[in-house]
């Protein structure tokens, strides 16, 4: 089972990426705002899961252990597979995830493309109850790595920075962002937009 990848990026297709190591190129499904980080050339670090199903099997890439072990909660409720899970983790990172369940915000699970009421209504109740546990190892972590700005903002800010913006206009472009847009993909967007000006 592979567990975690490290080497460098070959290819990058928005929601796929290409990582070799040792001299073996391995194909990774990923956010798109893990892919926006990722650039051609460079070197990453990821997370992996490894998905085995009758017909195929797939590795999934994410940037920390979080987004994983969401991906994972998400990927157990019925009717939200692989794919499904890693729409929510591209519209919604895994704090506005982690927030809409904990909040029980249909709405915004409902903006997620393969998510329809019903389904988002079966995420909630069925990870209500297990994602606190996730809050509870963040805000520790934070506590332990000291004072530090939003999460939420510091995945935007820092997939721009990874775009090759500096981060103080990437802040500024993030602060924007979130004001005219609610999902990660689409600040994303709106960011990028605002930078190119």
């Amino acid at each position: 089972m592979i567990a975690r990848l490290r080497g460098e990026v070959l290819e990058n297709h928005g929601s796929s990426v290409v990582v070799e190591c040792n001299g073996v190129g391995y194909e990774l499904q990923v956010p798109s705002t893990v892919a926006f980080q990722l650039i051609e050339g460079g070197h990453t670090d990821l997370y992996v899961r490894q998905v085995f199903r009758e017909d195929d099997q797939a590795l999934y890439g994410f940037t920390n252990p979080d987004q994983r072990r969401m991906f994972d909660l998400l990927r157990d409720v019925k009717g939200c597979g692989p794919k499904t899970s890693l729409s929510v983790l591209s519209d919604l990172g895994e704090v506005g995830a982690l927030n809409a369940i904990l909040t029980q915000d249909v709405k915004a699970l409902i903006r997620v493309s393969g998510i329809g009421p019903r389904l988002a209504e079966r995420i909630i109740v069925e990870l209500k109850d297990k994602v606190p546990q996730i809050e509870l190892d963040r805000k520790l972590a934070a506590v332990n790595a000291g004072p530090q700005r939003d999460v939420a903002g510091d995945e935007l800010v820092d997939a721009l920075v990874g775009l090759g913006y500096r981060r103080t206009d990437a802040e500024a472009a993030a602060t924007s962002a979130r004001e005219e847009a609610e999902t990660m993909a689409d600040q994303l967007r709106a960011a990028l937009r605002s930078l190119s000006r």
